[in-house]
């Protein structure tokens, strides 16, 4: 192994910050004593500055002298400068490890990030640096999308913020199962936002995202509902998150990778519109959000193709650029929704009847909450024809199947119902209840009280269940938007 560069000899020699600091107010510690390197960085931040920096560090002189670097780089500098520390600079500084002693400069860079997580998450809900002109927090997940959006307004000359969410995730699941929740993609994330020169945060969302989406999903599959946990994410989670710390880091606007708009409505207020691609369109996914929200976001790739994205990630030489994409539910782990409910919801396999139409039993299976409406596979009922689940109902822990005909559905009470803006009721509207569902050609929409209305199709929407989302689209734009309660098999203006 060839012998360390003279910065790491300096460093060891004479490190700067070592010991302990005692009046820290930010602290974050990474690697294992299992491997024998742990570095902890301890910072007392005033002002908006790094006041004191100190490092205690275990292990190899490559992970010692990547903290004393560390320290050295951040003590006196503004939060965002801190922010901008990666092990690529840290790597740089100490006149290049190699890689058999990178993973010095990785820990360091890491625990400053943990550091500074620590610091902002426990003063969410605050308001914390100055306000600054054209400052925008763009969501990063690891993924491709999001890391362009970040580029795209980095070129645009906006002065952009990286903010990456830990979330969390099942126990049970492997790293690659996590999705955007891993401790793979926040590092992602993070050098995704270094590779652009821009600061990067990662944020602690683990309890409002566990209380206000994972939560609400178990108690939905336990009622026998069938929630969209992405939309309610978006809805009252993500951007809340990300809104409050745009407070903290002193900036006005939002930004995410998602594929969607932001149009004037007919009142001049702000709303959603389906993006350009109609392939990736994820307005559904947002369409829980209020105007408060969507006159301060930017969806930089509304007018982009998935390919163009690609492209242009791959251009950058972002990390990113050929991050796979996630399709399922970030937080559910191995096996998919029964084995998860069964992990963490107190639901056990418990023997119940499966029945037809008329109530009769058929066949027998092992807990409700393994089918989902529209189901064809795993019901284990032989037949003269196909059967689908048709509904479920937990008190009785029993499963409803019938014909396929038995899944048409024409009306659709949604409660609550949430106006974005005015439907013209003498115009076509197109109705959507799943993310990648077809839109349906929607006939009326009928008030029940101030939050439910009743949707009349004009075609019938297959295996729509009671808790997922629907959504009313006009001229492209979403004017409405609201949860299924009931879905009826004839309309409901008959």
């Amino acid at each position: 192994m060839p012998a360390y560069p003279p910065e790491i000899v300096r460093h060891v020699a004479r490190p700067f910050g070592a010991g302990s600091l005692d009046d820290a107010n930010a602290v974050g510690e990474s690697g294992a004593v299992g491997c024998g390197d742990v570095v902890r960085i301890q910072l007392r931040i005033a002002d908006g500055r790094v006041a004191t920096a100190r490092f205690l560090a275990y292990g190899c002189p490559a992970a010692l002298a990547a903290a004393s670097a560390a320290c050295a780089a951040l003590e006196g500098v503004e939060l965002s400068e801190a922010m901008l520390l990666s092990a690529d600079r840290l790597d740089a500084t100490l006149g290049g490890l190699g890689d058999a002693r990178r993973h010095g400069a990785e820990i360091a860079g890491d625990a400053v990030a943990r550091a500074l997580e620590a610091w902002f998450s426990a003063r969410l809900g605050g308001v914390g640096l100055p306000l600054r002109s054209g400052r925008v927090v763009v969501a990063m997940s690891g993924g491709v999308d999001s890391a362009v959006a970040a580029l795209l307004l980095s070129e645009a000359g906006r002065d952009v913020v990286g903010v990456t969410m830990r979330l969390w995730h099942d126990p049970a699941a492997a790293a690659a199962e996590r999705s955007c929740c891993s401790p793979e993609t926040v590092r992602l994330a993070r050098a995704s936002a270094h590779a652009l020169g821009i600061p990067h945060l990662t944020i602690d969302a683990v309890e409002p995202f566990h209380k206000g989406v994972v939560e609400e999903f178990m108690a939905g599959y336990k009622a026998g509902l069938t929630p969209n946990p992405c939309v309610v994410c978006n809805g009252s989670v993500r951007f809340t998150v990300l809104a409050q710390v745009a407070a903290l880091v002193g900036a006005q606007e939002l930004a995410t990778g998602h594929y969607a708009r932001v149009v004037d409505g007919v009142n001049g207020t702000p709303v959603l519109a389906a993006a350009a691609d109609a392939d990736k369109d994820q307005s559904y996914m947002l369409s829980m959000l209020g105007p408060d929200i969507l006159g301060r976001v930017v969806f930089p790739l509304g007018e982009l193709t998935k390919p163009e994205v690609r492209a242009r990630a791959r251009t950058a030489a972002l990390p990113a650029a050929d991050a796979v994409e996630s399709q399922e539910i970030c937080f559910v782990g191995a096996g998919g929704y029964g084995p998860f409910l069964e992990r963490n919801a107190g639901l056990a396999p418990e023997f119940g009847p499966i029945v037809d139409l008329d109530g009769t039993p058929i066949g027998e299976h092992q807990g409700y909450w393994r089918f989902t409406v529209g189901q064809r596979k795993g019901i284990g009922v032989a037949a003269g024809e196909p059967l689908y689940v048709v509904g479920t109902d937990p008190e009785r822990n029993a499963v409803v199947v019938g014909p396929r005909s038995a899944l048409a559905t024409w009306g659709l009470e949604l409660r609550p119902a949430v106006a974005h803006d005015v439907l013209d009721l003498d115009a076509p509207f197109e109705v959507r209840v799943r993310y990648r569902g077809a839109p349906l050609q929607g006939r009326a929409v009928v008030p029940i009280d101030d939050s439910a209305v009743m949707v009349d199709l004009a075609e019938p929407a297959p295996g729509v269940a009671p808790g997922q989302t629907a959504t009313i689209y006009q001229a492209g734009r979403l004017v409405l938007a609201g949860t299924i309660a009931v879905s009826h098999p004839s309309s409901g203006s008959q």
